[in-house]
């Protein structure tokens, strides 16, 4: 039993299965839908938490087998656990550790109990179970932890995708088994890979297990951008409304669109410091790398319609200077406006929701 967590369902859209909610924590409520930066290491690449913050963020995610790796989830407790240790007051999420596990495909061994594998740190061994990943994640501490979960590589088998979606059922009841908090909340994870069928059972399973939340996952690991949105089409409607719906590992302006149309209400990924780091920018539903020679001498802010500390007081030809010249700065700054831009769109997504103008507004997303 969970406490501190509800998902209030404000409205729905009249022409997909777009939404709008909240999502109420013990740290704080999250507006859906929302996208959430990634903070792998208890820190979102470049940034400060007040710099964070200025972003629009509400909730932020950290990375359960890179954290036990480094510093360890005995460091992290004893500094008083995730939100002190990183100084963030706002809701967090920690993934399983599974993907990172899992894309480790030459350093690891799979079986029912769990993945063996070789840190990629110092080389030790490492046995990682559903047990273990709980664990770790009830000493990190987070709002929101995720079941350990078998991601299948694509292209995959009909045969190797069924016999990981059942072993991450399987080791999802592990999971709820070995829980220890009621201040967090443990979400299923649906895995099926591009099987619309296995993927409708999978979620059938979950649902029946009444957990406080859940996640479509095993997207984004190589297969066609059609395919993922036909996976997501699939599997959220599936999934009960009163509960929050989170797509792993998304973040371009299309696949967002695309997932809120499904009905799903949280998103995470790496792309806006991702690309912030390669010198790029997202600008209104477009990517520019600020390298190219004509930002040299462009006075004018980077988007005239943010209101994020990078656009307020710089132009794109100093932030284009920075990133020529490899400044730490010039990263800084373009991963403030690239989570501001990315967060303004699923903000804008969710007014359009409550103004009814869902399809007006984004429908052009979905049909171009």
């Amino acid at each position: 039993m969970t406490t501190g967590f509800s998902f209030q369902l404000l409205k729905s859209c009249c022409t997909t299965q777009a939404r709008v909610g909240v999502f109420t924590t013990p740290h704080g409520l999250v507006e859906t839908p929302r996208f959430m930066p990634v903070g792998t290491l208890a820190n979102v690449k470049t940034l400060t938490p007040d710099q964070l913050r200025a972003t629009g963020a509400q909730m932020v995610l950290a990375n359960t087998y890179h954290l036990h790796l480094q510093p360890g989830e005995e460091i992290v407790a004893g500094a008083g656990g995730l939100h002190r240790f990183m100084a963030w007051d706002g809701p967090i999420l920690t993934d399983s550790g599974g993907f990172q596990v899992f894309s480790l495909s030459e350093m690891r061994q799979i079986s029912e109990d769990g993945v063996t594998f070789r840190s990629p740190r110092d080389g030790q061994m490492i046995h990682l179970t559903p047990e273990r990943s709980i664990a770790i994640q009830n000493a990190l501490g987070a709002d929101v932890i995720m079941a350990f979960d078998e991601c299948p590589p694509y292209p995959a088998t009909r045969e190797s995708v069924a016999n990981a979606t059942d072993r991450t059922y399987r080791w999802l009841k592990r999971c709820i088994t070995a829980h220890q908090r009621d201040d967090q909340a443990l979400f299923g994870i649906v895995q099926g890979g591009v099987y619309s069928d296995l993927r409708q059972e999978a979620a059938e399973q979950l649902v029946a297990l009444d957990l406080p939340g859940y996640a479509i996952g095993g997207v984004s690991v190589g297969e066609p951008a059609e395919l993922i949105e036909k996976i997501v089409q699939a599997t959220a409607p599936v999934l009960p409304p009163e509960k929050p719906r989170y797509l792993m590992g998304v973040g371009t302006y299309r696949e967002l669109v695309q997932a809120i149309a499904a009905g799903v209400d949280l998103f995470d990924c790496v792309i806006p410091t991702r690309l912030a780091r390669h010198g790029n920018a997202l600008v209104q539903g477009a990517r520019w790398n600020l390298r190219n020679s004509r930002f040299r001498d462009d006075f004018t802010p980077l988007d005239d319609t943010c209101s994020c500390y990078a656009c307020g007081h710089f132009s794109r030809a100093y932030l284009s200077h920075l990133l020529r010249a490899q400044e730490l700065l010039g990263y800084t700054l373009l991963s403030i406006h690239n989570i501001t831009e990315l967060i303004r769109f699923t903000q804008a997504i969710r007014q359009a929701v409550l103004n009814d103008r869902f399809d007006a507004d984004f429908g052009h997303w979905l049909r171009s």
